[in-house]
């Protein structure tokens, strides 16, 4: 892949980026999330078109203007969230779309089944191909997305993120399948962010970050050190805020043994303990996908808890509700704030209600307060400097930064005890974000206390008192803003425990 460039409007996803596979070796493609590593992938498997550069395989320049076009070049991609009919079989699901599937016989799909069957005990990837996906785990899915491109004849294997959602037994087996494509000359190309496995698994790696290829080298010149410096990079010092004495407030948020099960039955938080006092800033780092989300649904009322303990402002709490987080004086700003946080089609003084409504301040005998919620309303919008045509207009046409304000001005109006604030920045231009970390400060000056959860490592770095590193469902750090480093953080994020110095 020669000088790639792709934009999604005014973003530059990809920088004229060059790649290299070689035929017959695992090649890691390691970053953060938004380095750019699946988007370029996407390009190579169909999904995207280039904005500008070329795509070279065996030498030859081709037009990848499809995923068909992909597989019909030998390239197959098998992506994190899993491209099955839930309701077909394993083998259904692989021969979808066969043009031979239109001529069949009476016995098409069991000789078709016993191609797939074969192909799976070959590369030693085992499922039941007669069971509907729905009843299979996901690491037997993820079997059947592998098989699905070798049986369409793929040379060029493309696995995004293939590690994210197995357990430690299917990563080993995963691996052990991987190095039998490679000695049968395939190549296999890995994207991901977990450093051990990279060194564990890959012949060659490449490094990429803010959409630009930093390095390719073999992975007998590098080390997982050297890697975390590169996939981070150097933090510049005067991004850093004046280091601040450290919170003197009593324990607000206490977590110990939590255990978090996802909605795939995967353990996603193993054994959490941590606190947020009054007044402090803990930022939680670390790549989507190590259980961040859950924490924050745990202790926002949207989800349940199998085991531990979650004590908030000196009180037990079991597994809560939404509401019962609100009345304990729980703030939330979603990751998505047009999905989870506002209702796009609706104006500002409706958003401004959602959490209030039943307040005698807000209504009364079950009525609204219209002339009044009006009036607060505006004194909020003006407040928080949310620039919109009327508080009647529709959220969903106001940009990006303005929502985020809007969500916030909901948010502190009641004065939470603590807010948890999931990627509140993201998304957002350089203006909209310094306004966001401005509000999270005053909430700390307050008191309030903030645990601020971010894939921007630099965000973290900048804002948080603490900075706890999450891994596997794991907290794997509690590093202090003192003695934060940049270089060791991101090993940790990766997922490798050796000491940076």
């Amino acid at each position: 892949m020669n000088q790639i460039v792709k934009q999604f409007g005014s973003v530059v996803a990809n920088d004229h980026v060059d790649f290299r596979a070689k035929a017959g070796e695992i090649h890691a493609l390691l970053g953060e999330n938004g380095a750019g590593k699946s988007t370029m992938m996407c390009m190579l498997s169909g999904v995207y078109r280039p904005t500008s550069g070329e795509i070279l395989i065996h030498g030859e320049k081709v037009r990848i203007r499809s995923p068909k076009d992909a597989m019909n070049l030998g390239v197959g991609m098998v992506f994190q969230n899993f491209r099955l009919v839930q309701t077909l079989t394993a083998a259904e699901n692989i021969v979808l779309g066969e043009s031979s599937s239109f001529w069949r016989g009476p016995r098409w799909l069991a000789k078709k089944s016993e191609e797939i069957e074969a192909i799976s005990k070959h590369f030693r990837l085992p499922f039941p191909v007669d069971r509907p996906i729905w009843q299979l785990s996901v690491g037997e899915q993820q079997r059947v997305e592998i098989v699905k491109t070798l049986y369409r004849g793929a040379d060029l294997i493309i696995l995004d993120e293939p590690t994210s959602v197995l357990t430690p037994g299917e990563v080993d087996q995963l691996f052990e399948t991987l190095n039998r494509m490679k000695k049968e000359g395939k190549t296999v190309i890995m994207t991901t962010h977990k450093l051990k496995e990279v060194m564990f698994a890959s012949d060659r790696i490449s490094v990429m970050r803010k959409g630009e290829m930093i390095a390719t080298m073999a992975k007998s010149e590098t080390s997982e050190r050297d890697l975390a410096q590169l996939m981070v990079g150097k933090m510049s010092l005067e991004n850093r805020a004046v280091v601040r004495e450290k919170p003197q407030g009593k324990p607000m948020l206490e977590v110990g043994g939590l255990d978090v099960y996802a909605d795939h039955g995967r353990k996603v938080l193993d054994g959490l303990h941590f606190q947020v006092s009054e007044g402090e800033i803990v930022g939680v780092a670390g790549v989507s996908g190590n259980g961040q989300k859950e924490l924050a649904e745990v202790l926002t009322g949207l989800r349940a808890w199998k085991q531990g303990d979650v004590r908030f402002d000196g009180k037990a709490l079991r597994n809560s509700s939404v509401r019962a987080a609100i009345e304990l004086g729980i703030a939330h700003v979603p990751e998505n704030r047009m999905k989870s946080g506002l209702a796009g089609s609706l104006g500002a003084v409706d958003n401004l209600l959602f959490k209030t409504y039943r307040s005698p301040e807000r209504s009364r005998f079950g009525l609204l307060r219209t002339g009044s919620n009006r009036s607060w309303s505006q004194k909020l919008v003006e407040l928080f400097d949310v620039r919109t045509s009327g508080i009647d207009a529709p959220v969903q046409y106001m940009s990006g930064g303005n929502q985020q304000k809007l969500l916030f001005a909901r948010e502190i109006d009641q004065g939470p005890k603590l807010m948890v604030a999931v990627h509140p920045t993201q998304g957002l231009d350089v203006g909209a974000t310094q306004g966001v970390h401005q509000l999270l400060e005053e909430l700390r000056s307050k008191g309030s206390s903030v645990l601020l959860i971010s894939e921007d490592l630099d965000e973290v770095l900048q804002l948080a008192d603490r900075i706890l590193v999450m891994y596997d469902g794991r907290i794997v750090g509690n590093i202090s803003r003192e003695e934060a480093n940049r270089e060791y953080i991101g090993m940790l994020m990766a997922g490798s425990e050796e000491d940076a110095g």
